[in-house]
């Protein structure tokens, strides 16, 4: 992340374990005194629909000083979800996971769920997942508008192929677009970048990515 140069980490349970509160506490302390910004947690799963897992869920976001939780729910556990949303005053957005996604393949099926529950309540676009759902990201950006509370960034060489992962920049996906409409709709939240090729050695693609998005940025009169 030094390398990269950017202090902000969307983190997964792999990275700071769902463990004991005092573990969390440490984990959490670990990545602080590193310069790193918690900015958001998961994806973490909710499709038991039961307050014991949901409150360890949301316990360990609170212990963590994570203020958003990246969510996959189902639709019979959204009810339960959007109380303990409220009682711990952590912000929810759901992940679109592509046509593989029962419930919610398009974040345009997680709009439709959520647009009448609590505004903490919102939708984290993963732009592969959508493109390969068919959806046109950058319009969807604007239909989610002020319920777009994270953005999963990544590129893909084939539009409707999970498997050809590409850096950002090296493929199909309409990256400038993309940002253009985060801009124009004054989005401000954080744009994740999603790196899940080369695993053996992923930097190279992931500063690649980054300094593609910095150059889009560049271009459009902003500084990274």
């Amino acid at each position: 992340m030094k390398q990269l140069d950017t202090p902000y980490l969307n983190v997964k349970d792999v990275h700071l374990a769902m463990s004991t509160p005092e573990q969390i506490r440490q984990a959490a302390g670990a990545y602080a005194a590193a310069g790193i910004k918690l900015t958001a947690a998961g994806t973490i799963y909710f499709t038991e629909d039961n307050d014991d897992d949901m409150r360890r869920k949301f316990e360990y976001c609170k212990i963590a000083g994570i203020p958003l939780i990246i969510a996959g729910p189902t639709p019979q556990t959204l009810p339960r979800l959007e109380r303990f949303v409220k009682e711990y005053d952590i912000r929810i957005a759901i992940h679109n996971h592509g046509p593989e996604d029962k419930y919610f393949p398009s974040p345009l099926d997680a709009l439709k769920a959520v647009q009448n529950m609590d505004p903490r309540i919102g939708v984290c676009i993963d732009v592969g997942h959508a493109a390969r759902a068919g959806t046109d990201v950058p319009h969807a950006i604007h239909l989610v508008g002020p319920r777009l509370y994270d953005v999963h960034m990544k590129d893909l060489a084939n539009a409707s192929s999970k498997e050809s992962q590409v850096a950002v920049g090296d493929g199909a996906l309409p990256i400038e677009k993309i940002f253009a409409a985060l801009i124009a709709t004054k989005y401000p939240g954080y744009v994740d970048l999603e790196y899940e090729i080369n695993e053996d050695n992923p930097l190279p693609g992931m500063m690649k990515s980054f300094a593609y998005m910095h150059g889009v940025l560049a271009g459009m009169g902003y500084k990274a």
